[in-house]
């Protein structure tokens, strides 16, 4: 098992142990005796779950809502499993997410199109399905009353129209999903952070998703908690430079996307731009830094090309 960090009164974060160390966060709040999980990772997580609930304490029975923010398999791929495990549990999702829980058949499809069977099961695991009587949709402004502690949903479409983000009013805390972008913790010093935003396929929109962030400032809040990773405080320089991302990852794709080679031509440039903002900041070591991208370089390019072929395919 990972570390087990405490971030306010309340909410500890815990490493879903995806891809690599601190690549993907899961949120664990606690409510006297109630938790609420927030990301599930996937089934691999599980036992960093049951080990953060016995560290506390606790255990699955003690879960009363399993909360991705959207349904993309590093946030939900556990999600079945976990509710399985789970008995007084309720699955609180987006609207447009639900139907992908009930029946993941089409998530599975389309990830093992991409990585193949082997690599899905060294990935994921087993994708469950959810009975849809165990399911809450929450749609934009929804509150749970989650043991007299309000968590409110907000619907932020730009990363994908089935995320949404939800606010926890007494630590002033916001679980952003992807729509905050990535901050590793790798790239902090001091006090000052690098942040980027995630363009990963296949619903990128760059209007939406700076609209969504402007949306999730207007609560103030103390701290944005990240899936990929962990709590930042969103200081106007930390906005400020995931919004120039968003642009700059907008008129990349425009310029590049459909010229021959674009893959390898995104790749690069945007490995550069991330390259220099990390120079400026103090990171030298570009073979460590590169490193540390790869993936996500890799997945914003793919996520870019997708957005405007199906511009061009109108």
């Amino acid at each position: 098992m990972g570390s087990v960090l405490k971030i306010a009164d309340g909410i500890m974060v815990i490493d879903t142990g995806y891809i690599r160390k601190e690549f993907a966060a899961i949120y664990l709040v606690r409510q006297g005796n109630e938790i609420a999980v927030i990301e599930t990772g996937t089934k691999h997580s599980i036992p960093n779950i049951q080990q953060a609930l016995e560290k506390d304490g606790l255990n699955f029975s003690n879960v009363t809502y399993i909360i991705p923010t959207h349904v993309h398999l590093d946030h939900a791929a556990g999600a079945g499993v976990l509710m399985k495990l789970c008995p007084n549990a309720q699955l609180v999702i987006h609207p447009r997410g639900a139907r992908h829980m009930v029946d993941p058949s089409k998530l599975i499809a389309g990830t093992v199109a991409v990585y193949g069977q082997e690599k899905f099961n060294q990935l994921y695991g087993e994708v469950v399905p959810i009975d849809s009587s165990r399911i809450i949709e929450a749609d934009d402004n929804f509150v749970l009353d989650f043991g007299g502690r309000e968590l409110k949903f907000i619907d932020t479409p730009g990363h994908a129209k089935h995320h949404f983000c939800v606010w926890d009013k007494m630590t002033e805390s916001m679980f952003t999903g992807d729509t905050f972008g990535i901050s590793y913790r790798d790239f902090d010093n001091g006090d000052e952070v690098y942040i980027f935003p995630t363009t990963t396929p296949i619903q990128f929109d760059p209007d939406e998703l700076i609209n969504s962030v402007n949306k999730l400032m207007k609560y103030k809040p103390k701290r944005v908690c990240l899936t990929h990773f962990g709590a930042i405080k969103p200081t106007n320089k930390v906005i400020e430079q995931l919004i120039d991302g968003v642009n700059f990852m907008r008129s990349l794709a425009i310029d590049y996307a459909a010229q021959d080679n674009a893959n390898e031509k995104i790749e690069n440039i945007m490995m550069d731009y991330l390259l220099q903002q990390l120079q400026k900041m103090g990171f030298t070591n570009q073979d460590f830094c590169k490193e540390k991208l790869k993936v996500d370089v890799e997945l914003n390019t793919q996520g870019l090309i997708y957005w405007q072929q199906k511009i061009a395919s109108g």
